[in-house]
């Protein structure tokens, strides 16, 4: 789903918690990671998470 790097996305924490990822999709069809800790969705531009916990959404 989304096109980040393997290595790169092994190392991805989430910002707020520490928790690793897994690959999500937004209501609107876009790519996110969903940390597995907190529940909160990060977006992906262009294959570039955007790990910006002010810009993350809830998926609660």
């Amino acid at each position: 789903m989304t096109t980040i790097e393997p290595w790169l996305r092994e190392i991805l924490r989430c910002p707020s918690c520490g928790q690793a990822f897994s690959d999500g999709q937004a209501p609107d069809g876009s790519p996110e990671l969903w940390c597995e800790g907190c529940d909160l969705a990060y977006r992906v531009d262009g294959g570039i998470p955007v790990l910006l916990v002010d810009e993350a959404r809830s998926r609660g």
